[in-house]
């Protein structure tokens, strides 16, 4: 009996909820967004309070939806209060609250500051909350929008804290073909394989590897290849999974030429030198300026989680 009581409660509230969603939308197709808006936020606050937290989410993201088809701003606003159920109400993550994050996100203007608080907030929360930089899963969707949008710098951040090395690839290579320059076209996959290996996650930077060479139309099948560049990084990667710190000396030795085109490369490979061979960490950090910050921001957590795992893993890293 209770059980069945409780069942007709629900199916009140929730066509309760219905019929005040009915009205919202009448006053939102009526051009009344302001009472509409302030409505929103009036009924978000009393079902946070009443603890009806999957109602107030609900009605915030169909909310956030239909003012986003009118083109109103109140959809960033609606969209934070999506985000806030789900911080107060602790629920976990699921694939449809990380989809439904991301539809929020691109429906959002690309340029508005909204934008980049609602992605860090959506992260933090996709994280647990914990400092880490995001669930793998929402950092693939957001790459795949801003990959749609052709933001490939940042679609190439978001993979990388993904665990979708083919996609990355994928996206590489339609970036190189439409903005690099032909002499470059080994540079990307480079950059996107040292990162990856920099973030202890070897898988990732095998298949970006193979799924770029094997897809960019200017790269002849190989190995070995052409470019001497992309031989070093095929040889990098089977050293890695050796471990010899000779061979590791050698090669970087060998390939001075090539890692000369980008400073970033010395940098790189330093980090993976101590992750892979042993190499002992500087001292002193000879990192400044911008490349200090670059090398902070993208390797600073797996300095801190080297201390948890006591060893080299293959999982993506989130990042602080």
């Amino acid at each position: 009996m209770a059980e069945q009581e409780g069942a007709r409660n629900g199916a009140r509230n929730r066509g309760g909820v219905q019929r005040v969603e009915g009205k919202l939308r009448a006053s939102v197709e009526k051009g009344d967004y302001y009472e509409a808006h302030q409505m929103y936020r009036t009924l978000f606050f009393r079902y946070m309070s009443q603890g009806k937290h999957v109602d107030a989410r609900e009605l915030m993201f169909s909310g956030a939806l239909l003012f986003f088809s009118h083109g109103q701003n109140s959809a960033a606003d609606l969209s934070m209060l999506v985000l806030e159920s789900l911080e107060k109400a602790e629920v976990g993550v699921t694939n449809d609250l990380l989809e439904n994050l991301d539809k929020l996100f691109s429906l959002m203007d690309p340029n508005s500051p909204e934008r980049v608080a609602f992605v860090s907030r959506a992260l933090k929360w996709s994280g647990g909350g914990s400092g880490k930089l995001g669930h793998p899963k929402l950092h693939q969707l957001l790459a795949v929008t801003l990959w749609k949008e052709q933001n490939y710098c940042e679609s190439r951040y978001h993979f990388l804290h993904s665990a979708d090395g083919e996609g990355c690839a994928n996206m590489l290579v339609e970036y190189a073909t439409s903005r690099g320059f032909r002499s470059e076209v080994d540079m990307f996959v480079a950059q996107a394989v040292l990162q990856f290996l920099c973030l202890k996650n070897k898988s990732s930077a095998s298949v970006v590897f193979t799924t770029y060479t094997q897809k960019h139309p200017s790269i002849e099948a190989g190995p070995p290849f052409v470019q001497p560049l992309l031989n070093f990084i095929w040889f990098l990667l089977l050293a890695v999974d050796g471990g010899k710190l000779t061979v590791f000396t050698v090669l970087c030795e060998q390939y001075q030429p090539s890692l000369r085109r980008d400073p970033m490369y010395h940098e790189y490979l330093d980090r993976i030198g101590q992750l892979f061979f042993g190499v002992p960490p500087k001292q002193t950090s000879s990192y400044g300026g911008l490349l200090g910050n670059l090398l902070s921001s993208l390797m600073g957590s797996s300095e801190q989680e080297e201390g948890e795992e006591g060893q080299e893993g293959s999982s993506p890293i989130e990042l602080d």
